[in-house]
Order: C-alpha cells, then sequence, then structure tokens
C-alpha cells in the first residue's frame, strides 16, 4: 500500500501528449519516489477555466467542477483531489468555496448533475500538488529521497498569481512566498531570494487578446531572473511555465534581446535530485533547455 494516496486530476494541459505532458513524466517520477499513489479520477472532465472569460455563466462554470468532485467522491472515497495545474485548483477550490457557502447553488448544481445520475455531497477536500508535499510530507522528508543534489545551480523561484491569490499555500506570505526557495534549498540548489517578480502574473489572459502587454510582463520576469544572478527560473504553474519559455524568442525577435532561460516545474528538480534521468524528468520536452540541470541529470 502507498504511503499517501490521492484522487488525481490531471487537467486538459497537463495529460498526456498534451502541452505540459512534461510535468505528468516528472509528477509520475516525483511520486514513485516519494511512495504516492495519484488515481486518475474516472471520466473527468476541463475544470472551465476559461468559461469565465467567455461569460459562460457562474452555474456551468461550478458544475463543470462539480461533476469532477462527484466522481471523484463516488470512485475513490475519502481520498483529496490533488491537482498540478494552477488554473485547475484555483478554479477548482473558487467552486467548491462558493457551493459550501450557498444552498441555493449547491442544489442547481446538483439538480443539473442529476442528469447524469450524480450527486455533489460536498465532503471532498481540493488540494495543489505543492500543498500535499509541503503539509503531507514536509521539507525534512522531501529531503530525505536526494541522490543528486542541484549543487551550484541558482534558481528563480516564480510562484505567479493563481497558487498564490486568493487562497495561496498555507502559512505563505502572499507578498513574498518562500516554499519554492524552501524547496530549491531542500533539493541542494541555490534559491535567488531577493529575486522580485515571484508573483507577478505572467499574462496568460492576455497573450492572445492584448499580447504586447503580456510579452511585458514576461519580460519583465526573464530580465530579473537574469538580473537577481539565477540560471533558471521554477514554477508550480503550467501555464506560467509556457508563456514565460515560449515567448522568449518572439520578444528576443521583436526587442532585440537575447533572452535564453530555462523554465521548469518544481517536480522536474525533484526528479533529477531523487536520481531519475532526463526522461524521468520530462526534461527532453523543453523548449530551451536547461543544459545544467541536464548534466545532473546524466551522471551515474
Amino acid at each position: 500500500m502507498a504511503k499517501k494516496e490521492y484522487a488525481f486530476y490531471p487537467g486538459c494541459s497537463s495529460q498526456l501528449k498534451a502541452s505540459a505532458s512534461n510535468y505528468l513524466t516528472s509528477v509520475n517520477s516525483m511520486c514513485r519516489t516519494l511512495d504516492i499513489r495519484l488515481t486518475e479520477i474516472p471520466d473527468w472532465n476541463c475544470c472551465g477555466a476559461s468559461i469565465a472569460y467567455a461569460e459562460g455563466g457562474e452555474l456551468p462554470r461550478h458544475a463543470l467542477n462539480a461533476r469532477n468532485f462527484a466522481l471523484a467522491e463516488k470512485h475513490l472515497p475519502g481520498q483529496d483531489i490533488v491537482a498540478t495545474c494552477a488554473a485547475c485548483w484555483l478554479g477548482a477550490r473558487e467552486s467548491k468555496e462558493r457551493l459550501n457557502a450557498s444552498s441555493e447553488l449547491l442544489r442547481d448544481t446538483n439538480e443539473a448533475l442529476a442528469a447524469a445520475g450524480l450527486h455533489y455531497k460536498a465532503e471532498v477536500e481540493v488540494r495543489h500538488m505543492v500543498e500535499v508535499l509541503i503539509e503531507d510530507f514536509g521539507y525534512e522528508e522531501l529531503k530525505k529521497p536526494v541522490v543528486k543534489p542541484l549543487e551550484g545551480l541558482k534558481f528563480a523561484g516564480y510562484v505567479g498569481c493563481q497558487t498564490n491569490r486568493p487562497f495561496g499555500i498555507d502559512g505563505e506570505s502572499f507578498e513574498n512566498p518562500k516554499y519554492l526557495d524552501r524547496m530549491v534549498e531542500t533539493l541542494g540548489g541555490e534559491p535567488v531570494e531577493s529575486y522580485d517578480q515571484k508573483v507577478t502574473c505572467c499574462g496568460g489572459a492576455l497573450a492572445f487578446s492584448e499580447p504586447e502587454k503580456s510579452q511585458k510582463q514576461i519580460r519583465n520576469i526573464v530580465e530579473s531572473a537574469y538580473d537577481h544572478g539565477a540560471e533558471m527560473i521554477v514554477t508550480p504553474c503550467p501555464l506560467c511555465q509556457a508563456n514565460v519559455e515560449i515567448y522568449q524568442a518572439e520578444i528576443n525577435r521583436k526587442q532585440g534581446t537575447k533572452f535564453s532561460m530555462p523554465v521548469l516545474y518544481y517536480s522536474q528538480l525533484m526528479t533529477v535530485a531523487y536520481g531519475g534521468g532526463m526522461k524521468d524528468a520530462g526534461l527532453d520536452g523543453q523548449l530551451i533547455r536547461a543544459g545544467k540541470l541536464e548534466e545532473i541529470a546524466k551522471k551515474a
């Protein structure tokens, strides 16, 4: 029996062959080391993160999340739902709080779910994988499996906005959350604690509608990492990872910069530090290759 078991919600971006599939690869590798069993929620659906932007209404958005909750309660009773995607976690947490606070919304949602033979009992908890690592394991426990310390590597911990407000990680400051810095230290790396862009929005929602504003945000995030001596950025958010990595080339083309800053997931760092290779950590899925981390991953 696994040390810890959870109902897993991969989300659209982190599932197999999606844009953040290397995130899923590294999470699975990390979980094997930590003896965590993630059981995918059967027949899960999109969390509806973009419905709010499309003015789809409150009930459809919360009903989508409640369907996932109800499926978890039915098939994986007693297990917390764990999401790796910041947007999925944020949307699901909001839905849970809104449904718990409004008997009318809960009634209307369950009326919609009844058409599919489901009922949400409001029993399940919704957590981000980072919460699980910090709260259920703790930094000292996360340090024990380290066999390839990330010595000599400097990381800028880019939390972004969705895992920071309004919920955040328990006990962390909204203005200066330290958990990525502490995770880097736990793995033997050096965090850039003075990094001043750690909770800045990456402009993800503006990438297509107002690309100049989004790219200004990204430039600030990357430039600050360079200015503070970081060699890589580490994040818990698939949208932040994609935006900050992908658009560096576009910013270089338009603005004459020479950015080439790798943007990684905390789970990739953990997988390498725990002895995993490049494929185990999904490093072969990076657009901007993390050469120095790859060197550690290749060590026997």
